[in-house]
């Protein structure tokens, strides 16, 4: 009957314990020990059990011959188990693995005793090493683990974390200076002079016109061969702008705005090489002047609206031009706008960034032509679909020869293009009825006459 009562633990393993008509069992506890080297060796006979059942003098110990057990009779032994527990995070635990090939392992199994214990330490050994890594081995970080003799639980604890005080002074400890650019002798030499002019200070001597400008060709020698090329390290431009401030404001003013022959600027040349640092640079000198056209009438934010940008931090640098400068601003010649040009390239980033900039989207050119006309005729699908969606697109508009965007789409061959302006010229005639046609006037207040 007590054997039918303990029929379902099934985590103790019968070994010799004779009891006999009675009704309560003893039952040991089970003893945790940490892993050691012997938890791997083959255990003894003489330690793996403690039997319990008195051996008839002088006959050797030997197996219990369970047929001579009673009906009533139960047979018990005591286990020793290892635990090992996991306390550096919820990860499991790093599974046991071995460094050899199948056919390493195949070849264990004819391994000597020596080299079975060699192996055993070893795979001790790696055991304890994988455990000191942890299981996602992804921190550098030392650990240190803790364990006494007798103890149930391996406690491994990390270094103790930085506090955010000690973080934010090592963020705020001073780096290392940088080396200034040296400013060259000549150029100072050509600076005072034109600092002295600027400033028209009381008591110099008075400056000739061939000594301006010999000074001047010196400044924009210097000036455009460190800031307008297509490598021209940022801090370099930076160094010479500190310099130039340091005399004066005016002077800083009157150096970042200088123009070459062709009516360029630095900031013309940064653009069109796309070198974005120096235009960050240039833009927190707070006096460049991004309006400024060139001799073809163009500023740096029709030039830039050409780019391609390559890095999240340029786009950055550009949305600081657009809100600096007048996106609206018309070139000389033909008056087109930055949204117009880039529309005509196909460069969708910039449209959607000159749009979010407050980029009028129904100017017309000195041919009456919108930005929505020129995507018809290019055939751009995904930029027609940009500019119909923005709450002020007029498709209604028409040129001097009275076509709208739909008509010079559909001419183009460009049918996808046409369906969309159709769907979007019949919505807008259903809101707005009695509208008229009143392009033309529209072009005429709109209009500004080219140079």
């Amino acid at each position: 009957m007590v054997l039918s009562m303990f029929s379902g633990l099934s985590s103790f393993t019968c070994y010799p314990l004779l009891v006999s008509g009675c009704s309560a069992l003893l039952v040991t506890s089970l003893q945790e020990k940490p892993p050691s080297l012997s938890s791997f060796q083959a255990p003894e006979a003489a330690s793996e059990t403690q039997s319990f059942l008195q051996q008839p003098a002088g006959k050797p110990a030997g197996p219990l011959d369970l047929s001579q057990l009673g009906e009533h009779e139960l047979v018990v032994r005591e286990e020793k188990r290892v635990s090992i527990s996991w306390s550096r995070d919820a990860s499991p635990a790093p599974l046991m693995r071995t460094s050899g090939t199948t056919s390493s392992a195949s070849n264990k199994k004819s391994a000597s005793p020596e080299s079975k214990l060699t192996s055993s330490s070893d795979s001790s050994a790696s055991v304890a090493l994988e455990i000191s890594q942890g299981a996602r081995k992804k921190s550098s970080t030392p650990l240190k683990s803790s364990q006494s003799d007798g103890s149930q639980v391996t406690v491994i604890e990390r270094e103790t974390a930085p506090t955010k005080a000690q973080l934010h002074k090592l963020a705020m400890s001073e780096s290392e200076p940088r080396q200034k650019t040296e400013i060259p002798k000549e150029l100072q030499d050509a600076v005072k002079i034109i600092n002295n002019s600027l400033l028209k200070k009381l008591g110099s001597k008075p400056i000739s016109s061939v000594s301006l400008k010999t000074a001047k060709t010196t400044i924009q020698d210097h000036w455009f061969r460190n800031s307008s090329t297509g490598t021209s390290n940022a801090h370099e431009v930076e160094d010479y702008l500190d310099y130039f401030e340091s005399l004066s404001v005016p002077l800083l003013e009157y150096c970042v705005n200088l123009v070459d022959k062709n009516g360029n600027t630095a900031m013309h040349y940064a653009v069109s090489h796309g070198n974005f640092d120096v235009v960050s640079i240039l833009l927190d000198s707070k006096v460049c002047n991004v309006n400024q056209m060139n001799n073809a009438g163009y500023t740096c934010v029709m030039l830039v609206s050409l780019a391609k940008l390559k890095q999240p931090a340029h786009r950055t640098v550009v949305e600081r031009l657009f809100q600096m400068a007048d996106v609206n601003i018309r070139a000389k010649k033909h008056c087109q706008t930055a949204l117009m040009l880039a529309v005509s390239h196909g460069n969708s980033d910039m449209v959607a960034m000159l749009l979010a900039a407050g980029a009028d989207i129904n100017i017309q050119d000195e041919d009456g032509s919108t930005a929505l006309m020129c995507a018809a005729e290019h055939g751009r699908v995904d930029i027609v679909k940009h500019l119909l969606s923005h709450p002020d697109c007029d498709s209604l508009v028409q040129d001097v020869d009275g076509s709208t965007a739909f008509k010079i789409a559909w001419q183009a061959g460009h049918r996808d293009v046409g369906l969309l302006l159709y769907v979007h010229e019949q919505m807008l005639r259903s809101k707005l009825p009695n509208r008229g046609d009143s392009a033309r006037s529209s072009l005429r207040q709109n209009r500004q006459p080219s140079h």
